[in-house]
């Protein structure tokens, strides 16, 4: 009868009629609620691009030896070194100054089948890059180079060039793993070889040609841990069937302090003489029908694995991720069957089926309403995001450890024999630090000329006996 009345309320009153008394009922709360967010939001942006406004970025290339025993491991410990510029802002920081988390760009990169590894990072942190590396590739070389991002045009449709691009996503929630590097490792009689996975990614990289370029981009920003080793700790107690008794909520809480507990306790005590529960270790009662508190046992060896993978994960270091790549040509050498489908099957390789998978999902190939439209929206946008490293664009972020991270980006070792992987020849030595200097300066350079009379006249022996030169000679 209510609902009749409404209908018949909405039907016969005049628009304005209706909006009047809405708002006169109490819509005027939600509709100061809205523009206080909206202006709230508007506040924090602005400050977040003037926090931003006084950052400079270098861009880095880093040149590997040419015998490079190191495996992704290394690369797993540059992760782990970097992870230092974290900062857990206050609130008011965050909100009030716009604190904005820093962040990493790791990149790979083929410009006409020439590769290289570069890493995008605010100047301020350059030294902490380079720490990292050298610590792990003593005999690195790390140069400063031009952004590579301008060498095309940014705007599609474009008279010259065509390009494709992705963001590639999860196919499952973050707490499940990729495939690990540790997982490309096979024994050969006694010996335990690793197949690089890099490999077979460089090997695609190499295939494009002249007026080609195809660019791997990976974002990383620092996130403190309980934000997401939470969330992967409930996958977990969901994947083996375990019971939420925490109450959740606002009512987990209020009722999660030790006076509480103390209490729920002592009235569970109570009511376990009461009603004959059984009571466990924890002082928790267990009722006769409540059966196990999870379904561990009877989870099949695959499931178990896939669990013990997940506790694997929240054990090392996070960041949020974005990965995205482009290919982009010129029109009459496009091919996107061999730099799109070398690229995306080289990725594959890191996709384990029975717990989670690395796939383009935000791609600039559309299939129905207004396929050219939509398809050129998506070039700039993406295009956007790559140039500028900005992780907002296109899909929602995800969390790998470092792990995972190593496994998708790291320097391919010795016997992966990609052609023109840019390398290392020699590192340059510096002088000790403590090598005394005081009569370098006295020593004449080779552009002077010694008169007789500077010349030394002798030299002593190591018995202590002084001997003319004209008479050695």
């Amino acid at each position: 009868m209510e609902s009749f009345f409404l209908i018949d309320f909405l039907t016969n009153e005049k628009a304005f009629s209706v909006v009047y008394r809405i708002f006169a009922a109490g819509g005027w709360v939600v509709l100061v609620c809205l523009l206080f967010y909206a202006g709230f939001y508007m506040l924090y942006t602005l400050k977040r691009k003037r926090w931003k406004k006084d950052w400079h970025y270098v861009l880095l290339a880093v040149d590997i030896p040419l015998i490079n025993v190191q495996t992704p491991k290394a690369v797993e410990q540059l992760f782990a070194h970097i992870y230092s510029i974290m900062e857990p802002p206050s609130i008011g920081y965050k909100y009030w100054r716009g604190f904005y988390q820093y962040q990493y760009s790791f990149e790979i990169i083929s410009i006409e089948g020439y590769i290289q590894f570069l890493v995008r990072v605010l100047d301020k942190y350059r030294d902490v890059i380079e720490a990292a590396v050298y610590a792990q590739y003593p005999e690195a070389e790390i140069t400063e180079v031009e952004d590579y991002v301008n060498s095309v045009p940014n705007h599609y449709p474009n008279d010259t060039h065509k390009m494709w691009a992705a963001d590639f996503t999860l196919t499952e929630h973050y707490a499940f793993p990729l495939r690990l590097y540790s997982e490309f490792e096979h024994s050969i009689a006694e010996d335990t070889v690793l197949k690089d996975p890099m490999g077979t990614f460089l090997e695609s990289f190499s295939r494009i040609g002249l007026g080609e370029q195809m660019w791997y981009q990976i974002i990383i920003e620092p996130i403190q841990e309980y934000r997401w080793k939470k969330e992967c700790i409930k996958k977990i107690k969901e994947e083996i069937g375990e019971k939420d008794t925490s109450g959740g909520g606002i009512f987990g809480f209020l009722f999660d302090n030790p006076l509480t507990r103390e209490i729920g306790s002592g009235l569970g005590e109570i009511a376990t003489q009461l009603g004959g529960g059984i009571r466990t270790e924890g002082g928790s009662e267990l009722r006769k029908d409540d059966g196990p508190p999870n379904q561990l046992l009877y989870l099949t060896p695959g499931k178990k694995k896939v669990v013990e993978a997940m506790e694997e994960k929240i054990s090392k270091i996070g960041y949020k991720t974005k990965i995205r790549a482009v290919y982009v040509a010129r029109k009459e050498v496009y091919n996107p069957a061999r730099g799109v489908n070398s690229l995306v099957g080289a990725i594959n390789q890191f996709n384990n089926p029975s717990s989670n998978m690395l796939l383009p999902k935000y791609i600039t190939s559309t299939q129905y309403l207004f396929k050219e439209r939509r398809d050129n929206y998506r070039r700039n946008h993406l295009m956007a995001g790559y140039r500028k490293r900005n992780p907002w664009y296109g899909k929602k972020r995800f969390v790998l450890n470092i792990e995972e991270l190593a496994t998708l980006w790291h320097f391919p070792m010795s016997h992966v024999k990609t052609p023109l992987v840019q390398k290392a020849s020699s590192k340059v030595a510096e002088p000790p630090a403590g090598l005394p200097m005081e009569f370098v300066s006295a020593l004449p350079t080779m552009t002077e000329e010694v008169t007789e009379e500077e010349k030394p006249r002798t030299f002593r022996t190591d018995t202590g006996d002084e001997i003319r030169y004209d008479e050695f000679t």
